[in-house]
């Protein structure tokens, strides 16, 4: 276990998707002391295991070790459903180094240039798509385009998945979606267009993951003598003298341990960072009080504004011969980005990404899914405290589809994919088609075991032998629910999606930039925590909205932004 120093000059918390690269940057300068430390285990390029180096993620996803154990989120919230209760679910994040970029599903896409215009009104001075796409370019090595929307020679390679190397039941649903009228699109990172498209993935030129710590630390990084990884160590509690942020106290296997620092910045994620500050005294007085907090800074903002994108899924039966049978291939094969007919919507608020694989194991594999989330979400939830406890979990209420403009789009979504699922032109590739809940059960069974392999696999035998038992079987032990019976009329549709919808794990917005006479803002545009010097948040949490896109690469964009402001001066 490393020695752990007792100051330094940037002290970043949370080594995850921000934090490893802002701690690249940062100590690229040789006068700067700087200090990364990480919750979780560390992961480099010699002890990455294959579950996470491989191009299917599904198992690095799911590997307990890797994720926050105990955060659980209430979901969907949806107005005028008669007679339902909130059911809290596990919420998976990542606790590990690389943070998401780890064990995510690879997808590197960007989000709408209106997104980044929307920060700049918003009060993100900085932030429009003019002067956010240069920090795109400069991450990324875009294997197969260069021009004005890509850049060659970044850390993070990013790679589509050739025709040939997809499923057969992926072949035939770009020849389905384009009868339904949707034209496919070459380059879903350049000009921002509706149509079907192969989706960019984080894969290098080896076919291998590419996360933020391993791109962004290789072993010429950990080497730098200013620089030091500190893993398995949680951050406790900010340390403030008289206003000001000088350190955190960290625990671990050992005592309680106080690193000074000239600057913390917080990196924990949209879930953790507004934690983090509360539980130190940032946050609303009110709430913090509650909790016997004594308030550092009254900020009501802290926590609040939490986006996700709500998703819903529709499987399917694959025929033998048409299914994703091979782990170096990745398992999301396509998306499709379209425009709803909501008013006051932008263009491509709407998103599905076609799975040619739904689960690491043998029955995963057997099923194709139409996985589709609202691109451009406005129902916002919180971030709260349930003690002051640093070991106590924070509370999450994500209020899924509670704007009514979101519930309205999903509706209209899930009518569109039911609709292209079982066209006939299918009906040589795949079989059964249902709507499928993300549950507790599926979720214990998709942890990679022993066990879960086993019975999968016999559960997966009997499906393909036994095919006149095959809908039953997937009735009963699969998806509950009939398709035609959801979508009966709007009351039944609404209280299935009540039900149904989860996250994508994009959670965002609960620290965000702004104008410092906003009250809702938290930071101002360079990430500093408005009347709280030396401290700075760099993660998905300064996001003001939403952006129609998986937040992996404008997270990382975030860091390289934050990172020049700091060496600017800023």
């Amino acid at each position: 276990m490393p020695e752990l120093p007792d100051s330094t000059d940037f002290l970043i918390v949370g080594g995850g998707t921000a934090g490893c690269v802002l701690a690249s940057r940062l100590s690229e300068n040789w006068e700067r002391r700087v200090v990364l430390i990480e919750a979780g285990p560390d992961v480099s390029e010699c002890t990455m295991p294959v579950e996470i180096r491989q191009a299917y993620p599904s198992r690095a996803f799911f590997t307990r070790e890797f994720f926050h154990p105990d955060l659980f989120g209430l979901f969907g919230d949806v107005e005028g459903v008669e007679n339902r209760t909130r059911q809290k679910a596990r919420y998976e994040q990542a606790r590990v180094l690389g943070g998401g970029s780890t064990i995510n599903g690879l997808v590197g896409n960007r989000g709408a240039p209106s997104d980044y215009d929307e920060w700049a009104q918003m009060g993100a001075a900085g932030w429009s798509w003019e002067e956010v796409l240069p920090y795109f370019r400069k991450l990324e090595r875009d294997l197969d385009f260069s021009g004005k929307y890509h850049g060659n020679d970044g850390p993070i390679a990013i790679r589509r998945l050739a025709r040939e190397d997809t499923t057969g039941f992926i072949r035939k649903s770009f020849d389905v979606f384009r009868k339904h009228g949707f034209t496919e699109q070459e380059d879903q990172n350049a000009q921002w267009t509706d149509g079907v498209m192969a989706p960019a993935i984080t894969l290098n030129e080896r076919g291998e993951r590419s996360g933020t710590a391993t791109s962004y630390l290789p072993d010429t990084v950990r080497a730098r003598k200013n620089f030091q990884i500190i893993c398995g160590h949680d951050v406790e509690q900010i340390v403030f003298k008289d206003g000001v942020a000088t350190g955190a106290i960290v625990g671990g296997e050992g005592a309680r341990h106080t690193i000074s620092a000239g600057e913390v910045v917080l990196c924990c994620g949209a879930i953790n960072t507004p934690a983090l500050m509360m539980r130190s005294g940032v946050g609303p007085g009110a709430h913090l009080k509650e909790h016997g907090i004594d308030p550092v800074a009254d900020i009501t903002g802290v926590g609040r504004n939490l986006h996700e994108h709500p998703a819903v899924g529709i499987s399917c039966f694959v025929r033998p011969g048409n299914r994703h049978t091979r782990e170096d291939r990745h398992h999301t094969q396509a998306h499709l980005r379209f425009s709803s007919t909501t008013d006051g919507c932008p263009q491509g608020d709407m998103m599905m990404a076609l799975l040619a694989r739904s689960a690491w194991h043998r029955v995963g594999s057997q099923l194709a899914t139409y996985y589709l989330w609202v691109n451009k979400p406005y129902s916002t939830g919180c971030v709260s405290l349930a003690a002051a406890d640093p070991k106590a979990s924070p509370e999450i209420d994500f209020r899924l589809l509670s704007d009514p403009r979101d519930l309205q789009r999903m509706r209209e979504g899930f009518r569109l994919i039911s609709s292209i699922a079982r066209d006939p032109d299918y009906d040589g590739v795949r079989r059964e088609v249902f709507p499928t809940i993300y549950s507790d059960r599926v979720r214990k069974v998709s942890r990679p075991t022993a066990w879960n392999a086993f019975q999968t696999g016999a559960l997966a035998s009997v499906l393909d032998v036994f095919g006149f038992a095959r809908a039953s079987l997937i009735r009963g032990l699969i998806a509950p629910v009939d398709l035609d019976a959801v979508m009966r009329d709007d009351d039944t549709l609404d209280a299935y999606l009540d039900k149904a919808v989860v996250g994508v794990w994009h959670p965002s917005g609960t620290c965000r930039m702004g104008r410092k006479d906003d009250p809702d803002a938290v930071t101002d545009p360079d990430g500093k925590v408005y009347g709280v010097p030396g401290l700075r948040v760099c993660d998905a949490s300064l996001m003001p909205s939403q952006v129609c896109a998986n937040t992996n690469l404008p997270t990382i964009m975030i860091a390289e932004r934050i990172a020049d402001r700091i060496a600017a001066g800023h």
